[in-house]
């Protein structure tokens, strides 16, 4: 068995694993997880993903084509790829939170929703990241409109003021379902589908379910370009393509494992990240950028062979983010969404 095939086989046990556990500590819970141990699970499942990152460095072998090594060059993509899309997802968790406050989500049924909506967003992410990596591979010039790409969603970003403007009723697919199919009055049924004098309806459930499922098509368009702005460097091909779409996939699908536990966290310490919207629009705008610059051949090679300096400014870029946001107080804090979710 060679050692690529190993690794796909470690990382999808990892990924059961991790999901399985994530699932059965928050279905299972006899009484609200706290954010103590919230936190401590997700610190749980980054330390999985920075040691699944770490054993690149040691155990993948040496490409003979390559000039740099492939191990430490393996590692500082993955790492850079997991936390580029991590902080996509914790954005992305943010949203999420707003449509369960706005649609009356009751709490018991919040698990649920959660698992689905990972479950698609992992598979969005695979087959956009197979196409994308693929289109790049035959028309390396797709990887500019990338980087525009990249910019424009930096700059929407920057822009927005938050998630205020986030209308579940206005979702075409909440409307089309609710014209097609008659809505059980029951907002807190736990059921997707429900049977009334005989006639099938709709819940609450569900068109939740379809607002969150179009948001991680959004999500997913968003982060694609992102992953391949960090994997690719320019047209150089240090790495092979099946490398590439295992680094590309496995710090994408590691970045949702355990958003569940982070999700419960988040309700209590959103104050903390109020300055990751801006971090992740700088993130999103320098990878952009580089992958734009990477037409200059001495910019290209500068950053093909200095790698780390990317990491560098992702993880700077975060920490950097959540310093500010507790350092900073914010006066117009409120606890809306605490009190909307107690329905």
């Amino acid at each position: 068995m060679d050692i690529m095939t190993l690794y796909w086989l470690v990382f999808i046990a990892i990924f059961c694993i991790v999901y399985s556990i994530d699932l059965y500590v928050t279905e299972h819970r006899k009484e609200t997880i706290s954010i103590k141990s919230s936190l401590g699970w997700t610190a749980i499942w980054i330390s999985v993903a920075m040691l699944f990152g770490i054993s690149l460095y040691f155990f993948f072998p040496q490409n003979p084509d390559s000039p740099i090594k492939t191990g430490p060059l393996m590692m500082v993509k993955f790492i850079s790829g997991y936390f580029t899309e991590y902080s996509l997802s914790v954005d992305n968790l943010f949203v999420f939170i707003m449509i369960f406050s706005m649609m009356g989500i009751n709490e018991k049924n919040q698990p649920k929703l959660l698992k689905m909506g990972i479950m698609i967003s992992v598979v969005l992410r695979i087959l956009f990241i197979l196409v994308g990596m693929e289109l790049v591979q035959h028309f390396h010039w797709i990887i500019y409109i990338f980087g525009f790409i990249l910019i424009w969603t930096a700059y929407k970003m920057a822009a927005s003021k938050g998630n205020d403007n986030i209308d579940p009723q206005s979702n075409i697919l909440y409307k089309g379902a609710s014209k097609i199919f008659p809505v059980d009055p029951d907002v807190h049924s736990p059921y997707f589908f429900t049977k009334i004098d005989g006639k099938t309806h709709i819940t609450n459930l569900f068109l939740a379910l379809l607002v969150i499922g179009s948001t991680d098509i959004l999500f997913a368009v968003d982060s694609i370009p992102a992953i391949i702005g960090v994997i690719k460097e320019g047209s150089t091909n240090i790495l092979t393509p099946s490398e590439e779409n295992f680094l590309a996939i496995s710090s994408n699908v590691f970045a949702v494992m355990g958003l569940i536990s982070l999700f419960f966290a988040l309700k209590g310490i959103m104050g903390m990240f109020r300055f990751l919207k801006t971090g992740v629009s700088f993130i999103l705008f320098f990878i952009g950028a580089k992958m734009l610059l990477g037409a200059i051949p001495t910019v290209e090679h500068f950053f093909v062979n200095h790698s780390w300096i990317s990491l560098a400014v992702i993880i700077g870029t975060l920490l950097l983010s959540i310093v500010l946001s507790v350092l900073i107080k914010n006066e117009k804090a409120t606890p809306e969404i605490e009190q909307k979710d107690s329905h």
